[in-house]
């Protein structure tokens, strides 16, 4: 299988989709961090609110600013229009927050990248919102669950 982001000559480059469709992409997602049942508690008591703010809000905030700069961070990845970031952050047991990003555009390119950094920098920033109570924090399970649009869709099993 050839990589679409390496030349003829074995050189890195931008896929050229000038001559793609522009079709509705939509990726979609997900992590978990896992803080332990004990900070899970605390959290919970305090509304998701630490003395930095609410563990919640910041953590979706980051991951929205990082979905629209990811073309800045991701060298071979386009800038994209992006229609439409949504997240989902909540508690997945009673010792993990599980992540959800899921991104749409209309564009000649889907959104993979840009919901996988998106969930991994609001996975990142519950970790820093909550280091200060421990640093035996685990952010796991970084994947794409879905995309549709473009070439082929895609469904986790």
């Amino acid at each position: 299988m050839a990589l679409s982001h390496i030349n003829k000559e074995g050189l890195p480059e931008m896929v050229d989709v000038s001559d793609k469709a522009i079709t509705t992409r939509i990726a979609e997602a997900e992590c978990t961090v896992v803080l332990g049942e004990e900070i899970m508690s605390e959290l919970g008591a305090n509304d998701f609110s630490t003395k930095k703010g609410s563990v919640t809000q910041t953590a979706i905030i980051a991951g929205t600013m990082a979905v629209k700069q990811t073309w800045s961070v991701i060298p071979l990845c386009h800038a994209l229009d992006i229609s439409s970031v949504k997240f989902d952050v909540q508690g997945a047991d009673a010792g993990a927050m599980k992540v959800k990003c899921k991104v749409k555009t209309a564009g000649r390119t889907g959104v993979e990248m840009e919901a996988l950094h998106g969930a991994s920098v609001a996975a990142l920033t519950i970790y820093d919102m909550c280091k200060a109570m421990s640093h035996d924090i685990e952010i796991t399970g970084l994947r794409l669950v879905s995309k549709t649009g473009g070439k082929t869709d895609y469904q986790a099993k």
